[in-house]
C-alpha cells in the first residue's frame, strides 16, 4: 500500500485522483488544515508540482502528491498555459477565466481554436526522491460554453475524439477515461509500479 498526502485542497481535482486510482493499492489522505497553500512561483507546470509535492512533503514527513495543469491554446501562443488557474487575475473564478478566453479567441474561426490541455504530477517522497509524469489531453476551444459537468475551462474545451461534447457534457467516468489528469494518473501508476521493483 502506497500513501500519499495531497497537495491540493481541490474538490474536483481530488475527486478526479481518487476516481482514477481507485483500482490501485494507493491511499490518498487530505492536506492538513494546518498547511496553507503553497504559492505557485515557477514558470513551468513541471516546477510548480514539484514545488507543491516537496512542500508538502517538509511540512507532513510523508510521501505526497501534487499537480499543476494548464490550457496551451495554439492561437494564444500558448496561453494561458502555466497561468491558467489565475488567467483572468489572482482572485478570478472558473466562469472569470473563460470569458476571459472567450473573448480573447472571439474573431478566431473554429479551425484555428486548437488547443491541448496538460497536467503534471509530482510524487515527492521523504527520501528526496521525485517522480514526475505528465498528461496531455488534445482539442479544441469552442466558440460558446456546453456543459454543467466538470470544472475549470471543461465548459469550452472540446477533446478529439469526443463527437464535439465539451469535457462538460460527459459523464466522469467518460471524462476520466481520457482526460489529461487521468492519463497523467495512469502513468503515475506504471512509474509508481516500477519504483516497487525489487
Amino acid at each position: 500500500m502506497t500513501t500519499f498526502v495531497l497537495a491540493t485542497a481541490n474538490a474536483h481535482k481530488t475527486e478526479e485522483m481518487r476516481m482514477v486510482l481507485a483500482d490501485l493499492d494507493v491511499t490518498l489522505v487530505a492536506r492538513p488544515l494546518g498547511v496553507p497553500d503553497v504559492e505557485e512561483t515557477e514558470d513551468s507546470l513541471e516546477g510548480n508540482a514539484t514545488l507543491k509535492a516537496r512542500a508538502l512533503v517538509e511540512a507532513t514527513g510523508m510521501a505526497a502528491l501534487a499537480d499543476d495543469t494548464g490550457l496551451f491554446v495554439d492561437a494564444l501562443s500558448g496561453r494561458p498555459g502555466v497561468w491558467s488557474a489565475r488567467y483572468a487575475g489572482e482572485e478570478a473564478s472558473y466562469e472569470d477565466n473563460v470569458r476571459k478566453l472567450l473573448d480573447e479567441l472571439a474573431e478566431v474561426p473554429i479551425e484555428r481554436r486548437g488547443a491541448e490541455f496538460r497536467t503534471v504530477i509530482a510524487a515527492a517522497y521523504p527520501d528526496h526522491e521525485d517522480l514526475v509524469v505528465v498528461g496531455t489531453l488534445k482539442g479544441s476551444i469552442t466558440l460558446v460554453a456546453r456543459g454543467a459537468r466538470g470544472f475549470g475551462y471543461d465548459p469550452v474545451f472540446a477533446p478529439e475524439g469526443g463527437g464535439g461534447r465539451t469535457l462538460a457534457e460527459m459523464s466522469p467516468e467518460e471524462k476520466n477515461a481520457i482526460s489529461h489528469r487521468g492519463n497523467a494518473l495512469r502513468g503515475l501508476a506504471v512509474a509508481l509500479a516500477k519504483r516497487a521493483e525489487p
